[in-house]
């Protein structure tokens, strides 16, 4: 009885302090438990697992908000910058301004160039409203040589004054993509907008410059006679002169003739200054001796050289009228050529006569340009309208680029099928 009594004694106290234990023991296993929880998720935010996914996709809540998520935006397309040569020669400064502002863009580089046939006078005026032009002042833009070169389109002079121009832009900015080059009797027919909306979507390494190696009679005229460009060494203007014997035709290289106008590429341009396989210094020489050479020197380099053959389009996106064969002589373009520029999709055209009426129609119906003012564009701001420079970025194309685009995506097309391509 006594031992009986001593367990009953020991029974109460045994179960209180059991009940405890197992109390401290699920609370410890609790807490535990939410911590290691806590873990685990925090690991599986992290490392995403097959199991992970598929619970995220039986979730309908979380499901639905990956699903609203939108995708992330395409990188936005780099808009074009273009650097220009307009040149011109005695009696040429108002046709060159003209055409100076009717190309102007903030976003462009710009070369003018009047010749050393031009009086001091008028190289002097064109300098004074380059630099007293409020727009040209801000934005800084547009460069004038002002220690002007001797040009004669006959010799190598003017392919001289083009790679001049295309030194000095190629140090004032490095960020133009293409180099144009014009002269004063040239005129736009799109707007930059138009041109800068249609290039944003091509190859920034393509070459617009008219060439075929099919010299027919300038292979005996031109390629085969050795003549002296005076314009070399005398400050006054006078026709080349020929010299004897005539030499024969290169086989170190091919020939290639086309277009004195083109559009070109910054990488081809830098290889045209800088030279590092010596071709473009080789063929410079050779073309000092040539006829016409502004007409050869850069199709015969970009067709020769492996690097660029394949870059080149065959068109100068110019409009001309030219005479019939042997075409050397280009028609001075009049209010009845309008409908033809247009429907060519050209986006410039040449040549014209000074402030002749189908200027003012292009102004008007083209480039919706006010006279003397510039072409307007999205990036035009202020008032009066384009005295400010508002976003240099927006562009607003106008029914030309259809044009254009119509004329581009034959040609790009043409050139990646090899058609009439360095042929």
């Amino acid at each position: 009885m006594g031992s009986l009594h001593m367990e009953k004694k020991w029974v109460f106290p045994l179960v209180m302090s059991s009940l405890m234990c197992v109390f401290l023991l699920a609370t410890s296993f609790n807490m535990g438990l939410v911590s290691s929880l806590h873990s685990i998720n925090a690991i599986f935010s992290r490392i995403p697992s097959r199991l992970a996914t598929n619970q995220s996709i039986s979730n309908p809540e979380f499901a639905e908000t990956k699903v609203s998520q939108a995708p992330p935006p395409p990188p936005a397309v780099e808009i074009p910058r273009f650097a220009y040569l307009i040149s011109g020669s005695k009696g040429d400064l108002d046709k060159l301004w003209r055409t100076l502002r009717a190309l102007y863009h903030p976003r462009n580089q710009y070369v003018v160039h009047l010749d050393l046939e031009s009086p001091v006078e008028e190289r002097m005026e064109l300098a004074s409203r380059v630099e007293k032009d409020s727009m040209f002042l801000k934005v800084g833009n547009v460069h004038m040589i002002t220690k002007a070169n001797m040009v004669t389109y006959r010799g190598p002079t003017m392919v001289a004054n083009t790679l001049h121009a295309c030194a000095i832009l190629l140090k004032k900015s490095k960020d133009w993509d293409w180099f144009i080059n014009l002269s004063a009797s040239d005129y736009p027919l799109v707007t930059q907008d138009d041109l800068m909306f249609i290039f944003s979507g091509l190859d920034r390494d393509l070459n617009f410059i008219e060439h075929t190696s099919r010299l027919g009679w300038k292979e005996d005229k031109r390629a085969m006679p050795l003549m002296v460009d005076p314009g070399l060494y005398l400050t006054k203007k006078s026709d080349v002169f020929w010299v004897s014997p005539r030499r024969a035709l290169p086989t170190a290289f091919k020939l290639f003739t086309g277009s004195a106008w083109m559009v070109l590429s910054r990488s081809f341009v830098e290889y045209c200054i800088w030279g590092w396989d010596n071709l473009p210094r080789t063929l410079l020489m050779y073309y000092t001796n040539f006829v016409s050479s502004p007409e050869g020197y850069f199709q015969t380099v970009i067709c020769n050289a492996p690097e660029f053959a394949k870059t080149a389009v065959n068109h100068d996106l110019h409009y001309i009228s030219w005479d019939i064969p042997p075409r050397q002589h280009p028609h001075t373009l009049t209010i009845n050529d309008t409908d033809k520029m247009i429907a060519s999709g050209a986006a410039f055209a040449r040549k014209f006569k000074k402030d002749d009426p189908v200027l003012d129609r292009i102004d008007k119906e083209l480039l919706r340009r006010r006279k003397g003012a510039f072409t307007p564009g999205g990036w035009c701001s202020g008032k009066p309208k384009c005295s400010e420079v508002g976003n240099p970025k927006k562009l607003k194309p106008s029914p030309g680029s259809k044009r254009l685009r119509g004329l581009v995506a034959r040609l790009v097309l043409a050139a990646k099928l090899g058609h009439n391509q360095c042929k």
